[in-house]
Formats: structure tokens, C-alpha cells, sequence
């Protein structure tokens, strides 16, 4: 059985009513709802599903309607930048499918999306159809506002549905490895400090490959908010160490840190050896890892 995850971002983070019908949306037969998280100051609502091919692309274009009919760009301030109600729609592989085929998924949403719902899509990460849009950022450069002004000019042709923004804005879909969204808190309010430490750690400024971040204030908390695309790269342990680093030069200490959706246990559990010392192998020393292996037949 094939099995992908998808992992929509949706500009809606205030109004539950609407959050409530996403997630109603979304759970078209077959598809199983992981996690939902949302943050009124971003904004935004991130909502977690798996299941086979089929099920997840009908699930996922569901909830896209929804999110256009009931999301009005014209009306949404937050931190998190954004160029659609729908934002980002990436599918990842999970099990019996490769990220080639995941493409080949992402084509057949984006084309529907485009088709029967009208909004500009365009492909990014592995299903991108130009080098240049391959990154997030670069295709969401400018935001909802920039792309009202822009969208008429051929380098921001969409590659599918109309040239024309409305209230919806446009849709990015995509096909891409895990990526885990992980947030760190600081002990201070000001700003400054957490946008300085994301130019310092992100990839495209020079700082720790496949990794993505800015610097937002949070409910009065300045937060150094990332994507992490390739934690056997960069390992989860290596981010915090590095911000912890950072954020000690200008006089602040971390507060906290945080997962938006969904992370692979190895992480986690690399993460704890790495700050207790432990050997490698203790990452497999869990009752959990013993009960797989005993009930697969496996000798210890």
C-alpha cells in the first residue's frame, strides 16, 4: 500500500469556525487527520494528514475549496508571509511511493485546483517546473500584495489556472521530503535579535544547510521560526545549539522551543542522545524499539 502524508498550511489562525471546517474538509474517506496546529499571531493553521494516493488528493482539494471560500486575503494580516488562503499544499512520501511519484500527485492537484476552482497554482520543491521556483520563498517573495501587482507579468505565469488574484490569492503545491517547522523562543522582546540569529543560521544567508528561517515577534516573545529540510544535514541537536550560541552573544537566554506538526521519532530521540551523551546505539534502546523487533520476529 502506497501512503503519503500531506501537510497544508493555511492562512487561518483566529477564527475556529473556519479552522473547525478545514478539518472537516480535509477528512475525505480514507484519510486519516494526524495533527492540526494553529497561531492567531502567525496567522495560520497547519494540519497534518496521511493515507493512500487517491483518498489524500481528494481530501487535499477539499479543503482548498474551502479554504477559498471562506479565507478573504483582502482582510488577513500575520506574521507568517503568505500568497494564498490555501498557501502551501506539499505532499511527501511515506511508504511504497517515491518522491518522483509524489510529483506526479502534485501535478494532478495543481492542475485540478487551477481547472475547477479557478485559482492560480504554482509547482515548487521537486514538482517545480522552473529552477527558480523550486524554493518556497522565492515563489511567495513579495506576498499576497506583491503577486496582485506582479501576476500579469510572464515570469509569474502560474502553471496552472487563471493569471488573475482574488480574494483567494493562489495556491503553492509541491512535492518534497519531510521537512520539520520548528520554532525557538527567546527570552526577550525585541525582535531585532531573533530576525539577526535567522540570518545567521539560514542556508541562503551562508548559515547550516537545509535550513530555512526569519524572525517574528509572538505574543511579545521574539521567535526564530524554521524549516528544517534535511535533519540527517543539519540534526535538530546542531539548530538549538547553534541559536542557544547565538542568542548567548546578545545577552539572551532561550525560553523554549517548539514543534508545528509533526516530527520522526529518530529525531527526537537523536536529539536526547546527542545532550545526554549516550552512544548511538542507545537511540534503539527504547521499550518501544524493543516490542517492533520482538513482534517482527527479530533476535536481540
Amino acid at each position: 500500500m502506497a501512503i503519503v502524508e500531506a501537510v497544508p498550511n493555511f492562512s487561518e489562525g483566529r477564527h475556529p469556525e473556519v479552522i473547525a471546517a478545514l478539518v472537516e474538509a480535509i477528512q475525505a474517506p480514507g484519510v486519516w487527520l494526524l495533527d492540526v496546529s494553529s497561531d492567531p499571531d502567525h496567522n495560520r493553521t497547519v494540519i497534518t494528514v496521511a493515507g493512500e494516493p487517491d483518498a489524500v488528493l481528494e481530501g487535499l482539494f477539499r479543503a482548498v475549496a474551502t479554504a477559498a471560500q471562506r479565507i478573504n486575503l483582502f482582510e488577513h494580516r500575520g506574521e507568517h508571509p503568505r500568497i494564498g488562503a490555501a498557501d502551501v499544499v506539499p505532499i511527501v512520501p511515506i511508504e511504497g511511493i517515491t518522491l518522483e511519484e509524489c510529483v506526479t500527485l502534485a501535478h494532478r492537484l495543481g492542475r485540478r485546483i487551477g481547472e475547477e476552482l479557478g485559482l492560480p497554482v504554482y509547482l515548487y520543491a521537486a514538482a517545480a517546473t522552473r529552477p527558480e521556483r523550486r524554493r518556497l520563498p522565492d515563489i511567495r517573495r513579495g506576498e499576497f500584495e506583491g503577486l496582485l501587482e506582479t501576476i500579469h507579468l510572464p515570469e509569474r505565469a502560474p502553471d496552472y489556472g487563471p493569471a488573475k488574484v482574488g480574494p483567494a490569492g493562489a495556491t503553492v503545491v509541491g512535492a518534497r521530503p519531510f521537512l520539520i517547522a520548528y520554532n525557538i523562543y527567546l527570552r526577550s522582546s525585541d525582535v531585532e535579535i531573533a530576525r539577526k540569529i535567522a540570518r545567521q543560521i539560514r542556508e541562503s544567508s551562508g548559515g547550516l544547510p537545509a535550513v530555512q528561517a526569519k524572525g517574528f515577534l509572538v505574543e511579545g516573545q521574539a521567535q526564530v521560526s524554521m524549516n528544517l529540510l534535511d535533519t540527517d544535514l543539519t540534526p535538530l541537536h546542531v539548530v538549538y545549539a547553534r541559536v542557544a550560541a547565538l542568542a548567548a552573544e546578545e545577552g539572551v537566554e532561550v525560553a523554549s522551543s517548539e514543534l508545528v506538526g509533526l516530527i520522526p521519532q529518530k529525531v527526537l530521540l537523536q536529539a536526547a542522545a546527542h545532550f545526554l551523551k549516550l552512544e548511538p546505539a542507545a537511540v534503539e534502546r527504547t521499550i518501544e524499539a524493543a516490542m517492533r523487533r520482538a513482534r517482527s520476529g527479530e533476535s536481540f
